[in-house]
């Protein structure tokens, strides 16, 4: 299936990593719009973290007919 995300909220609170808002900007503007390739939810979820390394707190999305 096909995805659009519409809106995205990461959890930028890391330990390990601390990210200013300009970079927080720019993976949130290359992830929303973007058509991802996903088995559902779950995997869409799944894509995103493993493409931008940060864990999701909330989605939105379309589906994407094809």
């Amino acid at each position: 299936m096909l995805f659009q995300v519409t809106e995205i909220e990461f959890d930028f609170e890391s330990d390990d990593e601390e990210l200013d808002a300009f970079n927080r900007g720019i993976i949130i503007d290359e992830t929303i719009g973007q058509i991802w390739e996903a088995v559902d939810e779950d995997d869409l979820v799944e894509e995103i973290t493993c493409a931008t390394g940060w864990c999701i707190k909330s989605i939105d999305y379309r589906h994407v007919l094809s």
